[in-house]
């Protein structure tokens, strides 16, 4: 039997928002698509190259002592344009709290940005070379 690694890959990621109907539009009109599933306090989007699941998540259900500031850690998704997403996020109303910025010495290998979305949740944008190495290898 083939050993797998502990942690396999990004399952989740959950934002959570006092106005889960607003968030959904949000989300929606960023992304172009609806969420594809949806109970009482709960909505999920798949997205990205592997699927990867946003859940937006009505406040009510935060887990206890959970922040309504911006807090912990962020979670970035690859994105092709990193500066044309900054810009939309803004457009759209988020905020920015990291600017770009080149985390490999001026080789543009790992750059990142991250804005709050207008919910207070944390999201990160990058360009990664690796990220792209591995989609290449997937699609072979």
């Amino acid at each position: 039997m083939e050993k797998t690694q502990l942690l396999r890959g990004l399952a989740t990621i959950s934002f959570y928002t006092n106005d889960l109907a607003a968030a959904n539009k949000w989300y929606s009109e960023l992304l172009g698509i609806e969420p594809y599933f949806n109970v009482p306090g709960y909505s999920e989007f798949r997205i990205g190259d592997y699927q990867h699941e946003l859940g937006i998540i009505d406040s009510r259900y935060a887990p206890e002592g959970a922040t309504e500031k911006p807090a912990g850690a962020i979670a970035y998704w690859h994105v092709d344009d990193l500066q044309g997403t900054l810009d939309q996020l803004i457009a759209q109303g988020a905020t920015l709290y990291q600017p770009i910025t080149d985390h490999s010495g001026g080789k543009g290998n790992f750059v990142t940005a991250s804005v709050v979305d207008p919910f207070g949740n944390l999201l990160g944008i990058m360009t990664n070379k690796h990220y792209l190495e591995i989609l290449a290898q997937k699609n072979l």
